[in-house]
């Protein structure tokens, strides 16, 4: 979540007309985070277009240029010439994450195995959040951590001598925790191994072979995917178009469900099949969504969204599926609101412990707005009202957004179909990840204002 040690910037959304345009979203943030830093890391020239500039990827762009890595900006490309694997710098600061918790769990990896101390700092909000699940298995390859209580920050790495390959099983799926395993074992020798009882994304994996990577992935029954990296090969520059985020995407998207009479077309859109759970979800629903022109683009699936405003009927969300949904299920949720019946999401338990609580401060905001919701165990339900009848707050009682910008954004879009304004305690958080989305909004026809 984004820090702001401002005083909060509330913002209140209308009931609108309907939304129409045509839209890009900025560069999908997963593949923006490795991108720039395995072109650190790389030897030669790697050269990045649409990249997420967020506040967040500024912070990995100077913790890699404090690696050693020479960065610069030009004509809307980021040029990077890199290390070269195995040949990072000990930095001579602290490196400083404010709330990106997707740029220190990776950049632990990448520098934690070095012969050298690494000290990794964040916001109030990231310094909350545990970082166990990246230092376990970095303690296992033989990293010195000195870390703050229960693994928080602010935490120095430090790999004396050389770092062991490791064979990681992993408790539960997650996609910062593969990539930082994956990296950590780049300079390490032999082969380090990854086991996914669950596929997570495989951004990593991808972006590791177009960089030249010696990986191998291989798929057992139920799921189960082993990767095994070779260690201390050489990784060579590359040119990389960055595609729209696919979670920046869900909040226009989702805008365009429930809002009576739009249609709107969002350009550029990752199309993972591991990111794409949404919109299966969506669809299940009985969303109006196209997929056109689909083609590839990096070693990525790629296409363009159009949009239109549906009647949704709820259903009931495969646990399963949760690892896919686990940054949307807000936006998800909100879409809920507005659905026939009952929706039912099942398998959130990372969101009840991981970022803000962000179950919890989810369902408060829902609450508030007059959803009729539950929360038990690690699921949530919605009963919708179709048309938003009732939903809002004549009063003006603010949701709590707890510095969670999916918490902000998903609340604004809620309230351009709701009878009643919804209001959020801060719009603040928002630009650190989405910068111009109250704008991107109201220039397809939504009624968002910041107040002072």
């Amino acid at each position: 979540m984004p820090h702001s040690d401002a005083r909060p910037k509330p913002a209140v959304a209308f009931k609108s007309g309907k939304l129409s345009g045509h839209l890009c979203v900025p560069g999908d943030t997963s593949i923006s985070h490795r991108s720039l830093l395995l072109g650190g890391l790389a030897s030669g020239e790697t050269r990045l277009t649409g990249l997420a500039e967020s506040a967040d990827l500024l912070d990995t762009a100077k913790a890699m240029q404090a690696l050693g890595a020479r960065i610069a900006k030009s004509d809307g490309t980021w040029v990077i010439e890199g290390t070269g694997n195995g040949c990072l710098l000990a930095p001579v600061a602290p490196l400083g994450f404010g709330p990106a918790g997707t740029g220190c769990r990776l950049a632990m990896g990448l520098a934690g195995v070095y012969d050298f101390a690494t000290t990794f700092t964040g916001d109030a909000s990231l310094s909350a959040r545990p970082m166990a699940p990246v230092l376990d298995p970095l303690r296992m390859m033989g990293v010195q951590v000195d870390a703050a209580g229960s693994d928080r920050l602010p935490v120095t790495l430090r790999a004396p001598g050389t770092a062991n390959p490791i064979d990681y099983r992993m408790p539960v799926a997650s996609a910062q925790v593969k990539s930082a395993v994956l990296l950590a074992g780049l300079n390490t020798p032999g082969v380090t191994t990854v086991v996914e009882p669950v596929a997570a994304h495989d951004h990593m994996e991808r972006m590791l072979l177009a960089f030249g990577a010696a990986l191998s992935v291989e798929k057992g029954a139920g799921g189960l995917r082993t990767i095994r990296l070779e260690g201390r090969g050489k990784l060579t520059g590359q040119a990389i178009e960055v595609p729209g985020d696919p979670s920046l995407a869900v909040f226009p998207l989702v805008a365009g469900l429930i809002v009576p009479g739009s249609d709107i077309v969002i350009g550029n859109v990752l199309m993972n099949p591991a990111r794409t759970g949404l919109i299966l979800t969506l669809r299940e629903m009985g969303a109006d969504i196209d997929i056109l022109a689909p083609r590839q683009a990096g070693g990525e699936d790629v296409a363009d969204l159009r949009v239109r405003s549906s009647e949704l009927k709820g259903i009931a969300v495969p646990a399963e599926r949760a690892p896919s949904l686990i940054e949307d299920y807000p936006a998800l949720a909100v879409a809920a609101a507005f659905a026939a019946g009952e929706t039912v999401m099942d398998g959130l338990g990372d969101a009840r412990v991981g970022e803000t609580g962000r179950l919890a401060a989810l369902a408060a905001g829902l609450t508030l707005k007059g959803v009729d919701c539950e929360t038990g165990g690690a699921g949530l339900l919605v009963r919708g009202r179709p048309g938003g009848k009732g939903l809002g707050n004549a009063s003006g009682a603010a949701v709590e957004t707890r510095l969670d910008h999916r918490i902000a954004m998903s609340f604004l879009v809620m309230g351009l179909a709701s009878e009643h304004a919804v209001r959020i305690d801060d719009c603040g958080p928002i630009a650190t990840h989405f910068p111009g989305f109250v704008g991107l909004m109201t220039g397809l026809g939504g009624r968002i204002e910041e107040e002072p």
